[in-house]
């Protein structure tokens, strides 16, 4: 009974958070309105299995060990700052360089087709956010007790991912509808300019910290 309150709890935390603007939301967004509904529900279930990822290796205490390796961090840190530096100017570069979807009538299909590339770019956009593993690192820490049962913390991380999971779909399936889409054409610039400005601003916010942390900036 104790463990169902904890797993309860979790799961309302973690939606709140899902909820919030972030890389995250700002890819699920990008993809969906310009590869359509199949590729946002792949960058979903990429987003999903490095929130899984992320669930399991902190349960395990892996992420822990990582937070204590300041060299380790820093390098990941950064890794995940350009990557997601990477991600803003591509947006920022559909958004000047692209015609207008406004224009053409239609979405630019801006980010390149691939089969497996929404999967691996929400895969990518999460685990390389250190962001992210110091919010797992927290959450987790503070809800879930040391002496909880393996079926309660696999239970703790099946939540995670099937949250997750079940929000970033909604979310895409929600922008992809027929007749939202059709009043998301005029707003694509502007979609793209905000996510590029999401992901450049949490990059630089990443590579701020580890400047401070490592002395190059006081």
């Amino acid at each position: 009974m104790q463990e169902s309150s904890v797993l309860l709890s979790l799961t309302a935390v973690f939606l709140i958070a899902l909820i919030s603007p972030g890389p995250d939301v700002a890819l699920v967004v990008r993809t969906s309105i310009h590869q359509g509904r199949r590729s946002g529900l792949l960058s979903a279930l990429g987003l999903a299995c490095g929130i899984l990822l992320h669930g399991i290796l902190v349960l395990t205490g892996v992420s822990l060990l990582l937070s204590r390796s300041p060299l380790l961090f820093n390098l990941i840190q950064v890794a995940g700052a350009g990557y997601l530096a990477w991600l803003g100017f591509g947006a920022l570069r559909s958004r000047f360089s692209s015609p207008s979807a406004a224009q053409t009538g239609q979405f630019t299909r801006a980010l390149e087709p691939s089969v497996l590339g929404p999967w691996l770019r929400g895969f990518a956009t999460n685990i390389l956010n250190p962001k992210a593993l110091v919010f797992f690192l927290a959450l987790l820490s503070s809800l879930i007790p040391a002496h909880m049962s393996v079926a309660g913390k696999l239970a703790a991380a099946s939540i995670l991912f099937v949250v997750g999971l079940l929000w970033f779909s909604a979310l895409s399936i929600g922008l992809t509808h027929r007749s939202l889409q059709m009043r998301l054409v005029r707003l694509v610039p502007t979609i793209d300019l905000c996510c590029g400005v999401v992901f450049l601003l949490v990059a630089v916010v990443i590579l701020g910290r580890v400047a401070m942390a490592t002395g190059v900036w006081p």
